[in-house]
């Protein structure tokens, strides 16, 4: 399993460990990923995700999992994010179209 945000992107990040002496070792800087369930409002269940700590303040502020990715670029989400975007987004046209046909 990659070290890798599902909703942002965020990776592992390399740079250096300074001494006070400015001795300088390399280190990795970690996201802070957390396996949570996020529920989706139109899809009616709840899906399993591993994101930072940083996205899960997002989603919250964005008004909910839907909403963060109706807004999210394609380029930063993971394969299991896309596939979840698509099945929101169709979900979300089946009830409008049901409207306008009646």
């Amino acid at each position: 399993m990659s070290r890798r945000c599902e909703l942002t992107g965020k990776a592992v990040l390399s740079g250096h460990k300074v001494s006070h002496s400015n001795h300088k070792t390399k280190r990795t800087f970690r996201p802070n990923l957390v396996q949570v369930s996020l529920l989706s409002e139109t899809l009616g269940k709840p899906v399993r995700l591993r994101v930072s700590a940083h996205a899960l303040r997002s989603v919250e502020h964005r008004g909910g999992l839907d909403a963060f990715l109706a807004k999210a670029s394609e380029l930063e989400l993971s394969q299991n994010a896309r596939e979840l975007k698509r099945k929101i987004a169709k979900a979300s046209e089946a009830p409008a179209e049901q409207a306008a046909a009646s």
